[in-house]
């Protein structure tokens, strides 16, 4: 369906507007599909992100500070998603070594096998996502780039 159809709304102030709007909105279609694969794990995506963060990572632990700075939503509170990890016990948390202030993170073998059953179900949820090319998915990609002033 187009845009038009799936907000009910046929005219748009320009070319802009209507691309922000249709952004927003698949934004959103995005995230409740993520949402809807993570509910029956009772994570957020945010907590799966902090969650492959740490993988990503693993064996080595991560400062929160680094977390933050590679979330998707920058707007997260990665130190109450941290919290709502640890008391899931899909992560550890210990002093840093280095600096008693900062706290470093680990994901534990719980968190590791969540995220293998999620990477399963990933692949399903990829496949929605096909009816563009490879092609047109990267170009779709450097477009957002540039959009936001990153190339």
């Amino acid at each position: 369906m187009s845009i038009e159809t799936d907000i009910k709304q046929s005219k748009f102030r320009n070319a802009y507007h209507k691309m922000a709007l249709n952004l927003i909105y698949t934004t959103s279609w995005l995230s409740n599909g993520q949402a809807a694969l993570l509910k029956p794990y009772d994570l957020t995506t945010q907590q799966y992100n902090v969650l492959r963060i740490l993988r990503g990572q693993h064996p080595n632990p991560v400062r929160v500070n680094d977390i933050i700075e590679r979330m998707l939503d920058k707007m997260s509170n990665a130190s109450r998603l941290v919290d709502k990890l640890l008391a899931k016990g899909l992560v550890k948390r210990t002093e840093c070594p280095r600096d008693r202030r900062a706290v470093d993170v680990v994901i534990t073998d719980d968190g590791m096998k969540i995220l293998a059953e999620l990477d399963a179900m990933q692949g399903d949820w990829e496949n929605t996502l096909l009816n563009v090319t490879e092609e047109e998915a990267n170009l779709l990609s450097d477009i957002l780039d540039k959009l936001r002033g990153s190339v």
